[in-house]
């Protein structure tokens, strides 16, 4: 890592654990930054241990561990198609996901296991189904793109079919579960997110030289001696399956992975994937996003999901202003 990249990596960090601190400290009982941290190490009264640490540390520890798996698994992406609109949000992985979490909760009452299973399971799937459709004959980032939007148009619809034959109160909870929402997460949603990022992590970052290299295209890769369908397949499946716990922990939370690695990129000036700014980078976005969440409207919280959607679709349309704009010139 440059050392650049370090250091943007170092404040993004600070950056990250000061607004989790803050988001600990937020509620109908607020307490202060100072208060926050003598109750985690173990100073504070009986009722403030409480609510830090089984109300509201839960909740951030998993905003922070799904943010970050959601921004790798959108460096992993972006690098392997060589394209900034390369996001599991718009290659088709988080509405395969959804499927999975779907049919939990219509089928099987939506518990965490279930939920967890079934999305996993589903993007698994619908990642083995576009990489078949999109690779044959080799890796290509357009077709990769195309594919995965046509593979997402179909997920979409199928979402859409089971919310109609669910039950009201099934609908209801699967709904607010598409938004993406941190409201009542426990530690087995922070557990899903953070074993995901904490296994898969050390693999991307043994991937990222290869992934660096493979970014210059395929034959130059393999000249280097990368073996690029192997750097490729297992890139690919750890992106997956990180998608897939983010979707498990908090629902599909839509365009953190697609900002957080751009975002990362241009702070850290250097090419490559830029996989550890980029995870914590999501990291503070959503954590930041969750807090703006609770905060818009006291009387009523809103769904985290609610405030990406709208952060994240404004910064998708400056970039593609941004894109026309260049290939005009």
């Amino acid at each position: 890592m440059r050392r650049r990249a370090f250091g943007v990596s170092v404040v993004l960090a600070a950056v990250a654990v000061l607004i989790a601190l803050v988001a600990i400290g937020s509620g109908d009982y607020p307490m202060s930054i100072a208060d926050v941290v003598r109750t985690l190490g173990g100073g504070g009264t009986p009722a403030e241990a409480f609510i830090v640490q089984e109300l509201r540390l839960p909740r951030v520890v998993t905003a922070l561990a799904t943010g970050g798996a959601l921004a790798l698994a959108g460096a992993l992406f972006q690098s392997l198609v060589r394209n900034p609109l390369g996001s599991p949000d718009v290659l088709g992985f988080t509405q395969g996901s959804a499927t999975g979490g779907l049919i939990a909760v219509v089928a099987f009452g939506g518990s965490t296991t279930a939920v967890a299973t079934g999305s996993v399971l589903s993007a698994v799937a619908t990642g083995v189904a576009i990489y078949c459709l999109a690779w044959r004959g080799g890796g290509h980032g357009h077709r990769l793109i195309l594919v995965g939007i046509g593979v997402a148009g179909i997920l979409t619809g199928v979402n859409s079919y089971l919310l109609i034959r669910a039950n009201i109160v099934d609908a209801a909870r699967a709904v607010l579960w598409l938004t993406g929402s941190l409201d009542g997460r426990g530690w087995g949603n922070a557990a899903i997110a953070g074993g995901a990022l904490v296994l898969i992590t050390p693999i991307v970052v043994a991937l990222s030289p290869a992934l660096a290299n493979l970014e210059l295209g395929d034959d130059p890769a393999r000249g280097l001696g990368v073996n690029v369908g192997f750097v490729r397949v297992a890139a690919l499946a750890c992106a997956v399956l990180l998608a897939a716990a983010s979707a498990a922990a908090a629902g599909p939370v839509l365009f953190v992975a697609l900002t957080a690695p751009q975002l990362a990129r241009r702070l850290t000036g250097a090419a490559g994937p830029n996989l550890i700014p980029s995870l914590f980078m999501g990291a503070a976005l959503l954590t930041g996003a969750d807090v703006l969440a609770q905060r818009l409207y006291p009387s009523h919280q809103l769904p985290v999901g609610v405030v990406t959607g709208l952060l994240g679709g404004g910064y998708l349309i400056l970039l593609l202003a941004r894109t026309a704009r260049r290939a005009r010139v």
